[in-house]
């Protein structure tokens, strides 16, 4: 039988010696870096694509995790994945990160678009101006907003910035994770001239393989702890690209090298890919394999530019704006043998909308279809009053 007292705990021999002791500090946390925060699904370092939305779809991670690459598919003539490149630049500048840029000139990076603040602040204006709009009744309209009559003189005053920041312990604001651009204003940032720009220039190696020592040089050169984004601008575009890039002997292999690259544990990368459709498609063996290499793969299918088709495939309410394309996922960044992810988003209905100031993906709805005009004009006709005529 035990003699000690209940609801005290037992301390260690060195508090017993020393009882004025200070007691000993955790273990202190690694420094993590701005724009990375741990996925939400398995702690994975994870950071932002620079669309919110698409954030949320890449199989619940909140971003894309460290170390993965996202292949973006596009049919047609429109540049909607050149504009989520944008956005991707744009936020890995933004967070001081380092972004490496393969086959285009520096003209590409000034045009990026022009920051506007943190996206949870947009997202939560846009919510309030929707909210305006929604009124239950118009006879409420004319009282104040809830809180500021009688009840609301009863309230305590809200507490100044000095208690404010006492009440929190002093802890400062975290950093943002996701920023809002406007894509009619440019980007001026002290971090853009750290864009590195890797030509395609002509040499005695292959292609991929000059490629790939560039990126590698260029990343190490920086600090340990930095952290990458690679863009790769249209692949296999005739116009960019020469045209032995297109051979599966050259491609793919550089495919791999860029896949061993980012799985370094020394190398803090993501990487994002575009390929037009239109020139390569999915039915091809060359592209099929570049999908299996790569960790997500979206495609983008823009409605044709006609006013019939915007009218079909109409927002769900009044105040959205219509979608401009489908969003097909195809495969996303699951780890299987870690358990980390979720691949329930592949073979869903998704759409997207291009503003001017954010891309955003959510799901694909029909607009209600329209009754039959002469059997409403029938039974309006048998007997059922109007709602003019009706009196209360």
């Amino acid at each position: 039988m035990s003699f000690r007292k209940r609801n005290i705990g037992l301390s260690t021999g060195a508090d017993r010696q020393n009882p004025a002791a200070p007691p000993q500090q955790a273990a202190t946390t690694p420094e993590s870096n701005p724009g990375i925060r741990p996925s939400p699904d398995d702690g994975r370092p994870t950071t932002s694509t620079g669309a919110p939305s698409l954030d949320n779809l890449l199989a619940g991670h909140g971003g894309l995790p460290i170390g993965k690459t996202l292949l973006i598919e596009e049919n047609g003539t429109t540049d909607f994945a050149g504009a989520l490149l944008r956005y991707y630049a744009a936020e890995g500048v933004v967070q001081d990160q380092k972004v490496h840029v393969v086959g285009m000139p520096e003209q590409w990076g000034r045009s990026l678009p022009g920051l506007i603040g943190p996206a949870e602040a947009a997202d939560d204006k846009q919510d309030k101006r929707k909210g305006e709009r929604m009124k239950i009744a118009w006879r409420y309209e004319r009282l104040g907003e809830f809180g500021t009559g009688v009840a609301g003189s009863r309230a305590p005053a809200a507490p100044s910035g000095d208690q404010s920041q006492a009440q929190n312990g002093g802890q400062a604001e975290q950093p943002a994770f996701c920023h809002a651009f406007d894509l009619t204003k440019r980007l001026t940032h002290p971090g853009i001239t750290n864009i590195t720009y890797i030509p395609l220039a002509p040499s005695n190696e292959p292609l991929s393989v000059s490629v790939h020592k560039r990126l590698q040089a260029a990343i190490a050169q920086s600090p340990p702890n930095t952290v990458h984004r690679i863009i790769l601008p249209s692949l296999l575009n005739p116009t960019i690209y020469p045209p032995e890039v297109c051979q599966p002997e050259n491609l793919l292999p550089f495919l791999h090298s860029l896949k061993a690259l980012l799985s370094s544990p020394t190398v803090r990368a993501t990487a994002m890919i575009t390929i037009p459709l239109s020139l390569f498609p999915r039915s091809s063996g060359l592209v099929r394999w570049m999908e299996i290499l790569s960790d997500g793969v979206i495609e983008l299918c823009p409605f044709p530019h006609s006013a019939d088709a915007l009218a079909t495939s109409g927002a769900a309410t009044a105040h959205e704006e219509p979608p401009q394309g489908m969003l097909k996922v195809h495969r996303l960044p699951v780890l299987h043998e870690r358990g980390g992810g979720s691949d329930q988003n592949i073979g869903q209905d998704w759409a997207f909308t291009l503003s001017r100031k954010r891309f955003e993906v959510k799901p694909f709805s029909l607009p209600p279809a329209e009754g039959d005009k002469e059997a409403q004009d029938g039974g309006a006709a048998g007997g059922m009053p109007k709602k003019a005529d009706l009196e209360f």
